[in-house]
């Protein structure tokens, strides 16, 4: 594979450390919300965990919209079918989009909440810019749960794309593989 065939390297890391955090922060949400109320560590630890890291993971999809519109990126490979193209390209652009949404999703259901005590990012606290609204907040905490879901439905489609491509197309003309890593 020539290296103009591959992602430039500001977005090959951009891709696995969002990778990284969508899955972790999906299952650190996932867990967090079935604990049971009385457990102490789901307010003090897994809920602070989760909103630092989904503002983190908010900032990385925005660099990563930022730089995958100013790089020039493969094409894809020749081997792929129309529909296959369309669809990894509208893959790709909704989990873009929801990368960004779903943590925004949580800040306004976080700074909406009346009993929030708001968003930290690490050694920051961030401001809440929204009132307090606990209908809004429940409006808000479905879309983010809906909208997560969905995200990890994408990446599902996307992973399985790959590994179509990469263990059960044949020839080597399909595999999308190599551009990332």
């Amino acid at each position: 594979m020539q290296v103009q065939d591959r992602y430039p390297a500001a977005m090959r890391m951009l891709h696995w450390t969002r990778a990284g955090l969508i899955l972790g922060l999906i299952l650190l949400g996932w867990v967090m919300t079935t604990l049971p109320e009385s457990t102490v560590a789901r307010f003090e630890w897994f809920y602070p965990v989760h909103k630092q890291f989904g503002v983190l993971a908010f900032l990385v999809g925005v660099i990563a919209l930022f730089v995958r519109v100013r790089s020039a990126v493969p094409r894809h490979p020749a081997g792929l079918a129309r529909w296959e193209t369309t669809l990894s390209t509208i893959v790709q652009y909704a989990m873009l989009a929801l990368a960004i949404i779903v943590p925004l999703m949580g800040y306004a259901m976080s700074s909406t909440y009346s009993h929030s005590d708001g968003v930290p990012f690490f050694l920051f606290h961030l401001p809440e810019l929204l009132a307090k609204n606990d209908q809004a907040s429940a409006v808000f905490a479905w879309l983010h749960e809906k909208l997560a879901y969905t995200l990890l439905a994408l990446v599902v489609l996307h992973v399985a794309g790959v590994l179509k491509h990469r263990f059960l197309d044949r020839g080597r003309d399909t595999d999308v593989l190599p551009r990332m890593l």
